[in-house]
């Protein structure tokens, strides 16, 4: 049983200097900083002016579709990444597996693109 606890060690003192320094760092800016901030600090920023609709408004749906596009190429690449680096490993299969993968990526962009998803008037 010692030699249990003994490996494990490193790996609690790793978990509580974590804590300890998230702990520090989560406090420090309450001590630290500044207490009485001017109004401009206080005031309704938005790219430069004041806010002039409510923050619930309806977004055009191409807004969506957009950033769908972009989640769909963002894990496309997060993907690729790995597989390029055991591109020699993964043989036939994983390269099939792959084309397929991007098949059905090429069929969405197609499909959004279609639809008219990337023009904005």
């Amino acid at each position: 049983m010692p030699d249990l606890l003994s490996q494990y060690l490193p790996l609690a003192v790793f978990v509580a200097v974590a804590a300890l320094i998230s702990g520090v760092l989560a406090i420090a800016p309450f001590v630290v900083a500044y207490q009485a901030p001017d109004p401009e600090k206080l005031s309704a920023y938005e790219c430069g002016f004041n806010a002039f609709d409510d923050a619930r408004m309806r977004f055009d749906v191409r807004y969506y579709l957009v950033s769908l596009l972009f989640i769909i190429f963002d894990l496309e690449v997060a993907f690729l990444f790995p597989w390029a680096i055991a591109f020699k490993q993964a043989g036939s299969a994983g390269f099939w597996a792959v084309m397929v993968f991007l098949g059905v990526l090429t069929i969405g962009f197609v499909y959004e693109w279609r639809k008219g998803a990337l023009e904005w008037e």
